[in-house]
């Protein structure tokens, strides 16, 4: 088996179908581990559904054997949560940026 990546650069959805292909894992197998429906699951993979909320994502990544972080978009959401809270590094950014 290929090394697996710390962190995906790809989409959520194909993300998880990745790592479902790599550790042979069913919608109905990682529903069950995740505690969620296998329907739901295939229409956050495919895109039909949006990302769920980083408490979903955590079960999901558990499900799956990784980080929550592996995940691009959770990575997004804990940053985006850590600017928030410092709007003079914002601020500082955009000066930067600009």
């Amino acid at each position: 088996m290929p090394k697996r990546r710390r962190y995906s650069s790809e989409g959520f959805g194909p993300t998880i179908e990745r790592l479902m292909a790599e550790t042979g894992t069913t919608y109905r197998g990682l529903a069950e581990k995740a505690s969620l429906s296998a329907g739901y699951l295939n229409h956050i993979v495919h895109g039909n559904r949006p990302v769920p909320s980083n408490d979903v994502i955590a079960r999901i990544a558990a499900a799956l054997d990784v980080e929550p972080e592996h995940f691009r978009e959770f990575r997004i959401r804990v940053i985006t949560e850590k600017l928030e809270q410092m709007p003079e590094l914002i601020d500082r950014l955009y000066k930067r940026l600009a």
